[in-house]
């Protein structure tokens, strides 16, 4: 993962503006649901994944530095976590998003155990 938890990583393929919805997210060992809704928005950008039946319907948040790799042609976006991690990751608060702090601070704490230094 890049130095920015909130930003995509330079070699990830992502391009400014691209429509990123509805495309399959994979995770390192397997699908885990689909880009519901995406922010490229700088210094908070993430994907918003509905992981539909695989975990009873749970939405979580990603921070754009978890992707890895977009293809675009087959409308998948990797990330560098396993389905454990994302099952286990905080429940997506539709109620208080990413505008809230202490939301964004509990989101990143989480993600940021799973860095590689």
């Amino acid at each position: 993962m890049n130095d920015s938890l909130w930003g995509y990583q330079p070699s990830s393929g992502h391009t400014v503006g691209a429509d990123l919805s509805g495309y399959t997210v994979e995770a390192t060992d397997g699908s885990i649901g689909k880009v519901d809704k995406h922010s490229d928005e700088t210094g908070s950008a993430y994907l918003l994944v509905d992981t539909g039946t695989w975990i009873f319907g749970k939405d979580v948040l990603l921070p754009a530095g978890t992707v890895s790799r977009i293809d675009g042609e087959n409308r998948k976006v990797y990330v560098d976590l396993t389905k454990e991690q994302v099952k286990d990751a905080p429940e997506f608060d539709r109620h208080r998003q990413t505008e809230d702090p202490g939301y964004h601070a509990q989101i990143s704490a989480y993600y940021m155990a799973f860095r590689i230094m």
